[in-house]
């Protein structure tokens, strides 16, 4: 099973709000690495944008993958409802 992500570029556009990304702002909130809503980097983007591989490393023990998953999709949708 691996997350199912539509490549919005949502997530990457709203990163100002996450002290854990700030490394990836490019001073206004969206990913320094995005262009055209992809991922200049994207074979060697850091874990933390690697949703499975970010589960297998630190949330593996404090709940399910499937928990995991619908906790990312529900901060996509409100994501992609502030863009709105």
């Amino acid at each position: 099973m691996m997350f199912s992500c539509d490549c919005c570029g949502c997530c990457c556009r709203n990163i100002g709000d996450s002290p854990i990304y700030k490394g990836l702002d490019r001073g206004d909130g969206v990913c320094r690495y995005l262009s055209e809503n992809l991922c200049m980097i994207y074979e060697d983007r850091p874990v933390l944008c690697r949703v499975d591989d970010c589960y297998d490393l630190y949330f593996y023990k404090s709940m399910g993958r499937e928990e995991y998953y619908r906790l990312n999709k529900e901060v996509c949708k409100k994501l992609k409802a502030r863009e709105k």
